[in-house]
């Protein structure tokens, strides 16, 4: 331990030098949001981590909660033909992979995002992300902003997989505000086939937004999901779909 401020240790510790060096953190790339926010992608002894302005927005080390996401989305469509799926938000592929062990060999997986440098970080094979699932040829990869996909398609889609930022307080591009208003909302369900579902990951609760979405005549169910499969930081999923009519 330390000393405290003001005292000085009475003998003379002898310490062996440590058995492995230290492992730097590797500052990768760079890009910039359309918002200004600036995205930084960092390794460290094998693991990767996306921050946003300094704060962590991800790491390849806390990647449950995003397959978890995709599990709870994809559940109906075990075995079903013909399925269609968005992901809004590419991030590290965690939840792309995770649908397409989910899913068919027919399916078709649309994935929308809007920073160009994340896809080809996520191309790049010198980085372990996701590239060997972007060459799937179920996958649909599109440069684009998932509102502009959602308004693009109607009835289209039996699961919708919203991870595009922290939740309704967005952190990096302030127009991901627009998914997470009641107008979004109805955009997304427009967007979906009958049965449909619509998920949600989110940093912390939102009782709000939980109103929103049932507000909308949806039902929810939210999930408190943990960065690890037994530890870790608590995320929440929300997994919303019509209500069946009496």
């Amino acid at each position: 331990m330390p000393c405290a401020t003001g005292h000085r240790a009475t003998s003379v510790a002898i310490t062996s030098p440590a058995p492995f060096p230290l492992k730097p953190v590797e500052r990768l790339a760079e890009a910039t949001a359309p918002d200004g926010s600036v995205l930084t992608l960092f390794r460290h002894d094998g693991a990767y981590q996306l921050r946003v302005n300094g704060v962590e927005l991800m790491s390849t080390r806390k990647s449950h909660s995003e397959e978890k996401l995709a599990e709870l989305a994809c559940a109906h469509l075990a075995g079903q033909d013909d399925a269609s799926v968005l992901i809004g938000g590419l991030g590290f592929g965690f939840t792309l992979r995770a649908a397409l062990r989910l899913l068919e060999s027919d399916a078709r997986i649309v994935v929308a995002e809007l920073v160009p440098e994340v896809i080809a970080w996520n191309r790049n094979a010198e980085y372990a992300l996701a590239g060997e699932a972007l060459l799937d040829r179920r996958v649909d990869l599109r440069q684009a902003d998932v509102a502009q996909v959602l308004r693009a398609s109607p009835a289209t889609f039996d699961a919708i997989m919203l991870d595009v930022d922290n939740g309704a307080a967005s952190l990096t591009t302030k127009g991901n505000d627009e998914l997470y208003r009641e107008a979004g909302v109805r955009m997304a369900v427009a967007a979906l086939r009958p049965g449909g579902r619509l998920a949600y990951w989110s940093a912390e609760r939102d009782p709000q937004f939980v109103k929103t979405l049932q507000r909308v005549g949806l039902t929810v169910d939210e999930q408190r999901v943990r960065a690890h499969a037994t530890s870790g930081a608590l995320y929440t999923l929300l997994i919303a779909h019509k209500r069946q009519r009496p």
